[in-house]
Order: C-alpha cells, then sequence, then structure tokens
C-alpha cells in the first residue's frame, strides 16, 4: 500500500493509538541483533510522512539507532469502548491500528514550534508532581523519515478498510 495516499488514515489512526494509551511503541535493533520497544508519548506526525519525537527517557533507543537508524514505530487503539463495539458489531469502523517503517535522524536542537507543540499537549497535566518529574525538559529531537507501512489486521473484521 502507498504510504502517501494513505497518510491522512495514518495519522488518524496514530493520533487515537496516542489518545488511548498515551504513547506509540517504537521497535529498534540493537548492534547484537536483539530487539527493544520503547513507549514514546512524544511522537509527533507531519503532513509529509514525516514525524519527529522528543528524544529523553530513550536512552537503549538512542544507542541503536546510532548503528542501525531502521525503527517500526506502531500505534493501537485500546480504548475498551472502541473494542467493546467493535467486537460486538463484528466491524471496525476504522482502523485499530499501524505501523510505520522509517529510519530515524540525528540529534537537533526542537525548534520554537515544537516545543510549543509538546507544551500544549502536556498542559492539562503541568500542575501534576510527576508531570513536572518527567516532562518538564524537553529539548532535543529526532526526525523520522517514513518510507512504508502496514496496518494491524483483522481481515474478518475490516475487509472495508484500507483500500487501494
Amino acid at each position: 500500500m502507498e504510504l502517501l495516499k494513505h497518510w491522512k488514515e495514518i495519522v488518524s489512526v496514530v493520533l487515537a493509538g496516542q489518545k488511548s494509551s498515551i504513547h506509540c511503541s517504537v521497535a529498534s535493533v540493537d548492534s547484537n541483533g536483539l530487539p527493544n520497544v520503547t513507549p514514546i508519548g512524544t511522537v509527533f506526525l507531519r503532513d509529509n510522512a514525516t514525524g519527529y519525537y522528543f528524544d529523553t527517557f530513550t536512552s537503549q533507543l538512542a544507542k541503536n539507532i546510532e548503528t542501525n537508524p531502521n525503527i517500526c514505530l506502531m500505534a493501537v487503539n485500546t480504548k475498551s469502548s472502541y473494542w467493546f463495539k467493535s467486537l460486538l458489531k463484528g466491524r471496525f469502523a476504522t482502523p485499530p491500528g499501524v505501523r510505520l517503517y522509517g529510519t530515524v535522524g540525528e540529534l537537533r536542537e526542537a525548534t520554537a514550534a515544537e516545543k510549543q507543540t509538546i507544551e500544549k499537549r502536556i498542559k492539562p497535566t503541568r500542575w501534576m508532581k510527576g508531570s513536572q518529574l518527567i516532562w518538564s525538559d524537553f529539548t532535543h529531537v529526532r526526525d523520522i523519515q517514513f518510507t512504508h507501512f502496514r496496518p494491524v489486521q483483522y481481515p474478518q473484521m475490516m475487509a472495508h478498510l484500507w483500500n487501494d
């Protein structure tokens, strides 16, 4: 399936996954070939099949991409009411999840616009102690260039989705 053709739908699926799970899972491989999955709540997608994430609390991912910049980002809508309705009807109204494949770029300083975007996301929780402890020092990002995607599939319940 063509990435750009489905990009708007992909973005919608990723946003639903982030909203329900508060993160995306990013898989990478270390220099010994061992896989690692990192939950990242600060992934943002752009309109051109690219994205970025704030590189905070991602030490193993950062090490892995030094030797292999290839990643797989997965987002799944985990909202229980979404799954209940889908299972009850025997049909997903929207795609339940998506895997995005791409490469991660070098660490760079976040732009003012990127910092505003993360501030907007964390604003509702800024008053909480935990939020202040883990979401107060976002300064650097890594860009992601996506190359292709693969939907999370449950064929009997989603034959009407992702049609080319």
